[in-house]
């Protein structure tokens, strides 16, 4: 099993470092191996996912003791720390902490960041939000949305059907019928409770959240029972959401507020829109390069030919020069993809191919060996 990196020696910085230290650090390699700034590039994903790993750890004073403390050891499952599930990630410790854990820690940390919104163009506006209510915050939702190269090009309003959890009708999302709330038996209103757990390291106080109160330090008197106190409902909304021009596969856009509701009237969660890119019959894609193939015949080759060639925003003429070999690349300036908010424009490069006759007539066969003849 390989040994897991030191997350001070990931993030860069001393073990003294600061709450603000530790933050830059971990800002400037988000920035630079952010997978929307590296598509297709696993050596960035994993830099990247393992500095988030490291801050979500290090920016939380209780985790960070006990990181010091214990190590790795503290995250994981018997270990001394006991970090009772990290938000829900790898179903408790840092041992299943992937890609997209990381993406959604990230964008629950600094999706309200201007730099980051200016850096990706989308995703803004997802920061953590409070309820006065101390209700919960819902779950954000993924969905994925294909899109064509054409699309791509030109950038495209999109119209999507999302099914969420609203809030009850019947009782307004407080969960309760009467709105009167007790205080939780099993903590006494603190939201957490205690307990001694035993490892290698000997018996260590654990603190997790309440699991009779959800950490809200009370329980409904009367539960409603149209959502048996959840305070949400099943709803289908419509939401339109404006495509720029040039996004990539993998890129995000988030919609704030239109993820499930919140409980007990806590604030809704976030539809996060993924884009997919579909495949494209003529072009491949390479960054805001686009690719695409042009067969042509030996004697096209030869003598030279005027071929209309398709682009992503039509069709143009293309002058294949006499003695063209195969394999030989055009290419056609601006014929690309825009940039991601920006007013560079791709190319278009055009692979020739010679196509080599299979079967020949009498009379071709005559004439190839006439050309034979006189070293052609």
């Amino acid at each position: 099993m390989a040994t897991k990196a030191d997350y001070y020696e990931v993030l860069g910085v001393p073990r003294n470092a600061s709450e603000d230290e530790i933050k830059k650090a971990y800002r400037k390699l988000a920035v630079k191996y952010h997978p929307d700034k590296n598509p297709g590039d696993k050596s960035a994903e994993e830099k990247f996912r393992e500095a988030t790993e490291a801050y979500e750890v290090l920016k939380d004073q209780t985790k960070r003791s006990q990181y010091d403390q214990f190590g790795h050891a503290a995250f994981q499952a018997g270990g001394g720390g006991g970090y009772g599930g990290f938000g829900g990630f790898g179903g408790g410790g840092f041992g299943g902490f992937d890609i997209s854990d990381a993406l959604r820690a990230f964008m629950n940390d600094f999706g309200g960041d201007s730099v980051f919104s200016d850096l990706f163009g989308m995703g803004g506006g997802r920061g953590r939000r409070s309820s006065a209510s101390g209700g919960f915050r819902g779950s954000d939702l993924q969905i994925r949305l294909p899109l064509t190269l054409e699309e791509i090009a030109t950038g495209v309003k999109k119209t999507l059907k999302v099914r969420r959890k609203d809030r009850c009708s019947t009782c307004g999302g407080s969960g309760s019928k009467s709105g009167k709330r007790n205080t939780c038996p099993k903590c006494n209103g603190t939201g957490r409770v205690r307990h001694v757990a035993s490892s290698f390291f000997g018996q260590v106080i654990q603190e997790s959240v309440c699991p009779t109160c959800q950490g809200q330090g009370y329980v409904l008197a009367d539960a409603c029972q149209a959502c048996s106190g959840s305070g949400v409902e099943s709803s289908e909304k419509t939401v339109s959401v404006d495509i720029p021009a040039g996004v990539s596969e993998g890129n995000y856009i988030s919609v704030p507020e239109m993820g499930d509701a919140g409980r007990n009237n806590g604030p809704a969660g976030d539809l996060i829109v993924v884009i997919q890119e579909k495949s494209h019959e003529v072009f491949k894609r390479h960054g805001i390069d686009l690719v695409s193939d042009l067969d042509i015949s030996f004697s096209e080759a030869a003598l030279g030919v005027n071929k209309t060639v398709p682009t992503i925003d039509g069709r143009v003429n293309l002058k294949i020069p006499p003695g063209t070999q195969s394999e030989k690349i055009f290419r056609l300036k601006g014929k690309g993809l825009p940039a991601l908010h920006s007013r560079e424009h791709g190319d278009q490069m055009v692979h020739v191919h010679v196509k080599t006759p299979e079967k020949l007539g009498k009379d071709a066969k005559s004439l190839f060996e006439k050309l034979s003849e006189i070293g052609i």
